[in-house]
């Protein structure tokens, strides 16, 4: 979900300020508290952030390191690299609104200039482009609320659907489907409505939820949604066309890390 024109190298290395710190137990000043899931720590936002409020993303990596292991997940070696990324998106409220992902593919190009660039057919000219995704959520931590619109380079509106892998996950859009599960947060129990319901930007409507193996998709091409993850945390594969924008909701959100209060920002 990386915004065009951010790389993900150069939001890790934003975020790497202190890397070579390793999350051992609780970190100075938070108490830490078995999850739901056991074995595991549910996360303060006191364990991402520094003295001067910068977050810390080599901390937040190793949580989520620690909960592929509480689900069986393999830490391949791409996710030791910078490749593996992650975000406050400038909320310093990593605890409830954050992510890691890692991209394993986000693929796009015409037909023709293809690989070995051997195909002559009818679509020669066509433009195509797929994405393989992979995001990682905290326990009870979600995305900001967002969508992708089309853009000048040709490509339309991103058009995704969700698998879930591992955990629990509450799927939230602007839109029901024509036959779908959903229902609305409005009557949600207060305490589990998502962070910024009632706020004037917030424009979701709906909640649906899925568990390990389930699927959820996109309601609309260029409707506003989000995911958060249940108890356990959650990993899931996102399958998808070409990804190359992301709009947010809310005003001062971006596709960024928050840095230390004497830093600019």
């Amino acid at each position: 979900m990386a915004e065009k024109g951010v790389t993900r190298r150069s939001l890790f290395q934003s975020t790497a300020a202190g890397a070579g710190l390793a999350l051992a137990g609780s970190l100075t000043g938070c108490e830490s508290m078995p999850s739901a899931l056991g074995g595991g720590k549910i996360y303060k936002n006191c364990d991402f952030y520094g003295s001067d409020q910068a977050f810390q993303g080599d901390q937040a990596k190793q949580a989520y390191f620690a909960m592929m292991a509480r689900f069986d997940y393999p830490a391949y070696d791409k996710l030791k690299t910078d490749e593996f990324w992650v975000c406050d998106f400038l909320q310093r409220d990593f605890e409830k609104l954050g992510m890691g992902g890692i991209f394993w593919i986000n693929e796009h190009n015409t037909y023709g200039a293809s690989g070995a660039k051997a195909y002559t057919g009818d679509f020669k000219d066509k433009l195509f482009g797929y994405l393989g995704h992979e995001i990682y959520l905290l326990p009870g931590q979600m995305l900001p609320e967002h969508h992708h619109i089309a853009t000048k380079d040709g490509y339309g509106p991103k058009m995704e659907a969700w698998h879930v892998r591992y955990g629990t996950v509450d799927y939230f859009g602007e839109y029901k489907a024509a036959d779908g599960d959903e229902t609305l947060i409005a009557d949600m129990p207060a305490d589990q409505r998502p962070w910024g319901f009632g706020e004037d930007w917030f424009k979701c409507k709906y909640v649906a939820s899925r568990n390990a193996g389930e699927m959820y998709k996109l309601n609309d091409p260029v409707s506003w949604h989000f995911q958060r993850a249940g108890a356990e945390g959650a990993i899931v594969t996102e399958y998808a066309t070409y990804h190359n924008h992301v709009a947010f909701s809310k005003p001062d959100m971006k596709f960024d890390n928050s840095k230390g209060k004497t830093a600019s920002t």
